[in-house]
């Protein structure tokens, strides 16, 4: 994994751990120094989603509009327009859970450069419970013409991202953790919107992972290792544009493909997967997050587990798949 610049000791019991939105707070600090054009919207989370730091840095550039998702889509998308780039935060729940047909009609359909950041997305929300745990946003968003989708697997690819969409032309949206995730890359780790990178090269199976469940998936791979089974590992931080190049090779190389993602597999990136590999090349896989099902109220940790996201559970589904090859 040292060749793409990861951590080392990834399997560490003291790995270093930050919530996934503290990159983005940095990175949307960042990209509002480097233009003057950025500003920010939020409806009325502002230390929650990490923009604390942007409006004491920047207070004239933005915008507290209080509970309001539908108003933050339209007032970024009218923005926009202007030649502003807003980035615009809240729950992920709330937007694009409350606000859907305004992104879609105000920003989508007019391709307009407005930035969605959803955050306290996924299973990890914990005691907030299902009405919270928002497990269906990849899905929302990744059908929506003219938007980008983004996952990062922890702050510091967080921070890279917000700069790269900041410098994009078109719709964003980019999904963050609420707890504490492992923190797996460096300065140094590749990111490119539209470019998967393989953390783990095998020849066994195909590993696909997004978001926190990236690092489940080298800990899994580090697992099948011992049985004599070499998984490779690809992170897909941008779940649309789908890397179709970089995924296909793979499973060709590997003939299996397992994808690991904290949402629903059902248009999410399992989704994305499925549809890839029907209309191109067709391929024994399995998908593991959320089928069909809400969340529930309880720690993290114990909500991967009963749900089967773990690094554990990862590497028995590998086992299978194999054995099924066989």
């Amino acid at each position: 994994m040292s060749d793409m610049h990861l951590i080392q000791g990834i399997r560490a019991k003291d790995i270093r751990s930050e919530p996934i939105r503290a990159g983005f707070g940095r990175g949307l600090v960042e990209a509002a120094r480097r233009s003057e054009d950025v500003v920010g919207i939020c409806a009325d989370l502002t230390d929650s989603t990490k923009m604390g730091d942007f409006a004491k840095a920047f207070p004239e550039r933005f915008i507290e509009a209080g509970i309001a998702e539908q108003n933050i889509a339209t007032v970024g998308a009218g923005l926009a327009a202007l030649g502003k780039v807003p980035f615009v935060t809240s729950y992920a729940a709330f937007s694009p859970g409350r606000n859907w047909e305004q992104i879609r009609t105000t920003a989508c359909l007019n391709d307009r450069p407005v930035k969605f950041v959803g955050s306290h997305a996924g299973l990890s929300v914990g005691p907030d419970g299902a009405t919270h745990q928002v497990l269906e946003d990849i899905a929302l968003m990744r059908v929506m013409p003219n938007m980008k989708v983004f996952a990062p697997c922890d702050s510091v690819e967080a921070e890279k991202i917000t700069l790269a969409m900041a410098t994009d032309p078109q719709p964003n949206y980019m999904r963050l953790a609420r707890e504490a995730t492992p923190i797996i890359t460096t300065g140094k780790t590749p990111f490119e919107i539209g470019k998967a990178q393989i953390f783990h090269e095998g020849s066994d199976l195909t590993i696909i992972a997004t978001g926190t469940m990236t690092y489940h998936a080298l800990i899994a791979a580090d697992m099948l290792k011992k049985d004599n089974i070499h998984a490779e590992v690809i992170h897909v931080a941008t779940i649309k544009p789908l890397d179709e190049k970089t995924i296909l090779a793979s499973i060709k190389k590997t003939g299996l493909v397992l994808t690991a993602e904290e949402g629903q597999i059902a248009g999410g990136l399992g989704g994305a997967i499925a549809e890839l590999t029907a209309e191109k090349y067709p391929i024994l896989m399995r998908r593991i997050g959320m089928k069909d099902h809400f969340g529930e109220s309880g720690d993290p940790s114990e909500l991967f587990e009963h749900f089967g996201l773990t690094a554990t559970h990862i590497a028995l589904v590998a086992h299978q798949l194999l054995e099924k090859k066989r």
